[in-house]
Formats: structure tokens, C-alpha cells, sequence
């Protein structure tokens, strides 16, 4: 297999920890890519036709793309544990609220990182925090029986997340109002899967 990446990429990084957390790091090919969503790289678009990152290319030549395809098709290729079928609903669920999370703190990145500093507009900004703040506040409210237990893809989603808040948003304490989430994710993060993975 061959996965085409950047390790700044939290939705990398998910696919990332799948890899490691199955056993299949030894059987892929990384092929590292400098890509922005102004100026996307060749080999993400040659596996993915809107040029976003990560993309699975398959032993067989197939380009899967979009992280939640990807981690789903690597969990079926090493047994099927981590999308518990007696609950999947719920796991897809919980999956998706971490994915939402990286959603507005990735447009927060690229609000200034991308555009102009004359082009930048706040309110947009905070809107995008408004939505990863109710997710993370959701997380502790309604989660954290999923959060413990054999691990899950909602774990590694939820752990990416948290993981990029601390590095993209240090300045936004997610933790003072979240203290039950913060103590989990301190004890998730030094998952070696977690620690081989972090970003450059």
C-alpha cells in the first residue's frame, strides 16, 4: 500500500495511528506531499481529484481517499476491531464529532495561514471555534463511556483531534472546562501509536 501525506495533517494523522495501532505500518509506502488548498500537490491530486490529503493507494491500485474510508478499510484489513458492530452507530457517531472538530479547527489554520492578513475574518475564526468547543463540551457530557475500554476508532479520532488543538490553537484552553476529556486524552497520548505519530 502507499499513503500519500503530510504529517502536519490531523486527518494523516488518524490514518497514521490506524496503521501503527493494526500492524500494517511495515506494509505501506509513506509518500510525503507539500500541499495546501491553494495549491495542491500532483500526487495528491493524481490519487484524489480534489487534491485534499490523506489517499490510500490499495495494493491492487485502488485510491481511497477521505479519512473515515480509509481507516474503515484498514480496520477491515487487519480483522475488524476498532468499528464494533454491536454499537457501530454510535461509534460512527462519535467518529464523526471528532472529524468535526478537526473540520473548524482546520478552517481556523487555514484563515490565516492562507489568505491575506487584511483578508482575514474573525468572526469566521470564532464561528469555527464555536463549533469545536460544543463538540469538545459534548465529548465530556455525552462520551465518555466510549472513550474507555478496548480501543475504537472514535478513540483515535477523538485523540487526533485533541492532539491538533494543542498544536495548531495552544492559545484556546479546551482543558479548564473539559477536566475529565483532559485527563483521558493526557493518558491516550502516550499511546506509542500517538507518540510515532506526531506532527513535525
Amino acid at each position: 500500500m502507499k499513503l500519500i501525506y503530510s504529517s502536519a495533517s490531523p486527518f494523516v494523522r488518524k490514518v497514521h495511528v490506524v496503521l501503527h495501532e493494526t500492524g500494517q505500518m511495515d506494509q505501506t509506502e509513506l509518500v510525503e506531499v507539500m500541499t495546501t488548498p491553494v495549491n495542491s500537490a500532483n500526487e495528491a491530486v493524481a490519487a484524489n481529484p480534489s487534491g485534499k490529503i490523506p489517499s490510500l493507494i490499495t495494493d491492487d491500485g485502488t485510491a481511497l481517499y477521505d479519512s473515515r474510508v480509509i481507516c474503515r478499510y484498514l480496520d477491515h484489513q487487519s480483522g475488524g476491531t476498532l468499528y464494533p458492530a454491536d454499537d457501530i452507530w454510535k461509534m460512527l457517531t462519535l467518529e464523526a464529532t471528532a472529524d468535526a472538530i478537526l473540520d473548524a479547527a482546520v478552517l481556523m489554520t487555514y484563515e490565516r495561514r492562507v489568505r491575506p492578513d487584511e483578508m482575514v475574518f474573525v468572526p469566521w475564526i470564532e464561528a469555527q471555534w464555536a463549533k469545536a468547543e460544543r463538540s469538545i463540551i459534548a465529548l465530556g457530557n455525552d462520551w465518555m463511556d466510549y472513550l474507555t475500554g478496548p480501543l475504537n476508532i472514535g478513540q483515535i479520532g477523538v485523540g487526533c483531534a485533541l492532539a491538533y488543538l494543542d498544536f495548531r490553537h495552544a492559545d484556546r484552553d479546551w482543558r479548564s472546562s473539559n477536566p475529565e476529556l483532559a485527563t483521558w486524552f493526557a493518558a491516550f497520548g502516550q499511546r506509542p501509536s500517538m507518540q510515532a505519530t506526531q506532527p513535525k
